[in-house]
């Protein structure tokens, strides 16, 4: 019986276990997450470990909810303290589930605690945990330079002003750099009630009204411009489903008269429009080298119940099943014979898909980058040892699993980068164990470059930054 989350955690062999020294020396460089630009640059101490685990981590909420943990001491006004406990109580009931091993590589990297979490060792672990707080070294620039994060990519709306890219980029001694990724979901989800006030919001950032959708498109190309400025290599866009429906300049402005009039749109007309205004933004993005990443098949905000009470990345997403293979191939096959792809990650919320996209990644290759179309990550419910595998696997059967761009934490949290830790234990073991069954010689000069460059070295290389 082996001890639990020892050293060899995850590396069941000697090529891993060796692999594994290796991957664990690189920096990280987390090109996608949610942390925030604000927080970062106003670097407030936390007040105790329930802030800094549970203040917005739906994903933790969802295994407490399922546990039956009252929503009192989830997002209500429950004590920090009695927010700590409830979810000490759930703790041992998560087997199988990477919240464990998250929580407890959490506890031994950033506080030095070896005990397993649950209600007999709450109370001990809340104390110690808040003394080692209070201690210090622990701000938002504290954690991401004692985690060896070289660059960071936020996740930023075209209509932010990026005020605090700004004001860190002046302040020359924090040496990780914080980059703003463009993320345009609210100009694309037309339908949304929300779509209306965000358009006055980019009215307002731009300075100039917007009444036309070549008018927006005008709008929209200051903005990327603006933040390619700022540093921008990345863009970032969620759907569901993959819109691919072509219509025409003239049918394409008397929908947006009608978005404007508060009139509804039909589902054609929504896909023609998010059709005309991805290709738009995707040929913006092949024009100045930055990545677009696609994460599809999100299910979200299911509960409608909770959606009002609570709103958005609360814990109520799930992962949809829409068909995603024929309208993406028509779309990269659109942009490729314009001269306009950009570099692509292509991210599936359901597993289902790891075949589809792998295989797709194939079609739009170039040598203008290494891997120019990528496979992302195992993401949200595949963030997990299972799913991490699977997604490595479809692309080492399908791909080239040497120039994978790695993974990324896509958190809000400033104490989720031993995620990178697990990612890389889960990436020795598989690559151990085709080792270890003669699947791949024992070539470790070539390993351990290919285990570093997963790690760290594809993606800068990828997004084009120079460390």
């Amino acid at each position: 019986m082996k001890q639990f989350m020892s050293d060899d955690f995850l590396l069941d062999n000697e090529p891993a276990k060796r692999l594994f020294e290796s991957a664990s020396k690189m920096p990280i460089f987390d090109w996608h997450c949610h942390l925030s630009p604000k927080e970062i640059y106003e670097n407030r101490q936390p007040a105790d470990i329930a802030e800094l685990w549970l203040g917005g981590d739906h994903y933790k909420w969802r295994a407490m909810r399922s546990f039956g943990i009252d929503e009192e001491y989830i997002t209500g006004g429950a004590s920090g303290h009695d927010k700590f406990m409830a979810w000490a109580k759930v703790m041992p009931y998560l087997i199988g589930n990477p919240l464990y091993h998250w929580t407890h590589l959490e506890l031994q990297r950033y506080f030095g605690i070896y005990e397993p979490l649950c209600e007999n060792t709450a109370e001990v672990i809340w104390k110690r945990a808040n003394e080692k707080i209070a201690a210090g070294g622990f701000t938002p620039r504290e954690l991401i330079d004692g985690s060896n994060i070289t660059c960071v990519f936020t996740t930023d709306d075209p209509a932010d002003t990026l005020e605090y890219h700004k004001l860190i980029a002046k302040d020359k001694s924090f040496k990780c750099r914080i980059i703003p990724a463009f993320r345009p979901d609210k100009a694309l989800n037309v339908e949304l009630p929300t779509f209306l006030p965000w358009l006055e919001s980019l009215e307002k950032a731009a300075g100039e009204n917007i009444e036309s959708f070549a008018g927006l498109k005008s709008v929209l190309l200051d903005r990327i411009e603006f933040f390619d400025a700022m540093g921008c290599r990345a863009s970032d866009q969620a759907f569901s489903y993959v819109p691919f429906t072509i219509s025409d300049d003239i049918e394409l402005e008397l929908i947006f008269s009608k978005v404007l009039d508060r009139q509804p749109v039909d589902a054609d007309e929504i896909d023609k429009y998010r059709t005309a205004l991805m290709c738009f933004l995707a040929g913006e993005y092949a024009k100045r080298g930055w990545a677009m990443e696609l994460h599809m098949g999100a299910m979200r905000n299911n509960n409608s119940a909770m959606f009002k009470k609570l709103g958005p990345d609360t814990g109520f997403d799930s992962i949809g099943d829409d068909r995603i293979a024929f309208k993406l191939s028509r779309f990269l096959d659109c942009m490729e014979s314009q001269g306009r792809l950009p570099k692509t990650i292509l991210f599936t919320l359901n597993p289902k898909d790891n075949y589809a996209l792998g295989s797709m990644l194939g079609n739009f290759q170039s040598s203008e980058a290494s891997s120019k179309l990528q496979f992302g990550s195992g993401w949200w419910f595949n963030d997990n040892i299972d799913g991490m595998r699977e997604q490595m696997k479809a692309l080492g059967n399908l791909g080239c699993l040497g120039k994978f761009v790695g993974m990324v934490t896509d958190s809000r949290s400033f104490l989720s980068y031993p995620r990178h830790e697990y990612f890389r234990r889960i990436l020795c073991g598989l690559i151990g164990d085709m080792v270890e069954s003669g699947l791949y010689p024992a070539d470790f000069e070539t390993l351990s470059k290919i285990v570093e460059d997963i790690s760290y070295n594809n993606a800068v290389s990828y997004f084009g930054l120079k460390q």
